[in-house]
């Protein structure tokens, strides 16, 4: 009856309230406004991200209102375009990849001729990785290659954007230092907790309350809407610009923000009915790119947090641009429209905010029992390679033989790509964590000076290796994380447990290569502002 009296009185004075509403909003915006000029009049430098964030939201507020007012008339008024470049979209596409070939083969030129060769090798090893993905594709014949080039072309205007001009640069080093000082407030917790000398402990008792923190913070972001929007933006992107399918562009884009286990969660609903090749994709996009909650873990490591963000955002396109090359669609997909695909963000928050708890005690478990069994594995070898009057041998010399020539061909300094490739096998066969534990200390080694070489073993590198190896080890694609997307999407979807069974392995080397694909970008764009 209460509910029925409410309804009454709304439908009775519903343009009264309606009234009063608009008004609140309207004097609020104003409000808001009047702040916003009051700050840029008494220090505009000071205000500038308030203006600039404001400019922003008003903008897309804009832009949304539009479309969902006029999205109609818009598609009618470019209809007869759309038809037209559908007609000669045959040769218009050739004209398309001959123009975007010849413009980065002058681009080289020309750069090459003013800074030098070296990130002609990084270039060399992005055709190789996309020339060795062919190769070996599931379906060689059936490659379709508009989501392979548009995704190179965005891995390369995010680059030649965030990394050679200066407002880019200036951008993302000015969102890393401000992510440096927000993670910094997870200090004032861990303090009460665990009292004054918290640090003495550092892992544990500083960078794991960072986890829960960022993690308890993204799923605020999520209730309150924010990162349903942004992830649908950079969704709808991909999906235009790449051509793939929605629940490919979506997953993608969450994978920016959450991790491998939650983005999934996005497109829940539709995950029995979608094809081999969308469900490959899917896994690859978690392989090639990190969780937004352990993100500020790795930036307290003191790596650098620019060229993480960087990372996270150039892996996403280049993790649709491996799939579908390393397996082509060859089946109708059936979720093929924006307007079928609802986000199932809420989920995937929640779940993602009540798991910070287990994320934390699992990434201590795994921390403590892979450096044991490390420890174990070094001493072992260590004892093999003394019979052998070579007590140097350990896990580290063995992978960086492996991966030698890969970080080489990224780019990397010939004098330090045996150590890049001791990263990789730590990060491939143990974890990402373990790999840039050992990437922090060589940076603080650099940093602190002394001698680069002790007991001929190198003590440091370069910051041109630090960097390409920060893009390159920027992925969850390890064999630990093999068997978590397995369990993970056949919860999801039980009846397409043969299919993630059959294809989580090519899933996990297809997100090695984006990972290594973003480094060789990253090293042919070369860091001329870092």
């Amino acid at each position: 009856k209460k509910y029925d009296k409410a309804c009454d009185f709304y439908k009775k004075h519903k343009t009264r309230i309606n009234y009063t509403r608009l008004t609140c909003v309207f004097v609020s915006v104003t409000a808001y406004l009047a702040v916003v000029i009051a700050a840029c009049s008494l220090n505009f430098q000071r205000a500038l991200p308030l203006l600039i964030i404001t400019v922003l939201a008003v903008v897309f507020i804009c832009w949304d209102f539009l479309v969902a007012k006029y999205e109609d008339r818009v598609a009618a008024f470019f209809s007869p375009g759309e038809r037209y470049l559908e007609k000669q979209w045959f040769w218009l596409k050739w004209v398309l990849c001959a123009a975007l070939i010849i413009t980065i083969i002058l681009w080289l030129i020309f750069d090459t001729a003013k800074q030098g060769s070296r990130q002609m090798i990084s270039f060399g090893g992005l055709v190789m990785y996309v020339v060795l993905m062919f190769i070996f594709s599931k379906y060689p014949t059936r490659v379709a290659w508009r989501p392979v080039f548009s995704g190179i072309a965005m891995q390369f205007i995010l680059g030649i954007l965030i990394l050679r001009t200066k407002v880019g640069f200036d951008v993302f080093n000015w969102l890393g230092i401000q992510i440096q000082t927000f993670l910094e407030y997870s200090d004032t917790g861990a303090k009460f907790v665990f009292g004054e000398k918290y640090t003495d402990h550092l892992f544990a008792f500083k960078v794991l309350p960072i986890v829960v923190f960022f993690s308890t913070v993204m799923s605020m972001l999520y209730h309150l809407g924010i990162m349903q929007w942004l992830v649908g933006k950079v969704g709808w992107i991909m999906h235009v610009f790449m051509g793939t399918t929605p629940v490919e562009s979506f997953v993608a884009a969450g994978n920016i923000f959450v991790g491998q286990t939650e983005s999934p969660l996005l497109v829940r609903p539709y995950l029995p009915y979608i094809t081999k090749s969308e469900l490959h994709a899917v896994m690859t996009a978690g392989f090639s790119t990190i969780a937004g909650s352990v993100l500020g873990a790795y930036i307290s490591f003191g790596i650098s947090a620019s060229h993480l963000l960087t990372a996270s955002v150039m892996s996403a396109p280049a993790s649709l641009a491996t799939s579908k090359l390393f397996w082509p669609e060859t089946e109708m997909p059936q979720v093929t429209l924006k307007s079928d695909l609802k986000m199932n963000l809420l989920e995937a928050a929640s779940q993602g905010a009540s798991s910070s708890i287990l994320l934390v005690a699992n990434i201590a478990v795994n921390l403590i029992s892979f450096l044991a069994l490390l420890a174990f594995i070094d001493s072992a070898l260590s004892w093999v390679g003394n019979l052998f009057d070579y007590p140097q041998l350990n896990f580290e010399s063995i992978c960086s033989y492996i991966f030698m020539p890969f970080s080489f061909m990224m780019g990397v300094d010939w004098e330090d790509s045996f150590i890049v490739g001791g990263l990789l096998g730590y990060k491939t066969f143990f974890n990402e964590f373990v790999a840039y534990e050992r990437l922090s200390k060589l940076i603080n080694n650099r940093e602190k000076g002394g001698s680069m070489y002790i007991n001929n073993v190198k003590q440091y590198m370069t910051v041109h290796s630090e960097t390409i190896a920060t893009y390159a080890l920027c992925g969850f694609a390890n064999f630990g994380s093999l068997g978590l997307v397995i369990g993970s999407l056949t919860s999801l979807a039980p009846s397409k447990r043969k299919e993630i069974a059959g294809g989580a392995f090519r899933a996990l080397i297809a997100g090695t290569v984006a990972c290594f694909m973003t480094a060789c970008i990253a090293g042919t764009v070369k860091f001329s502002m870092s």
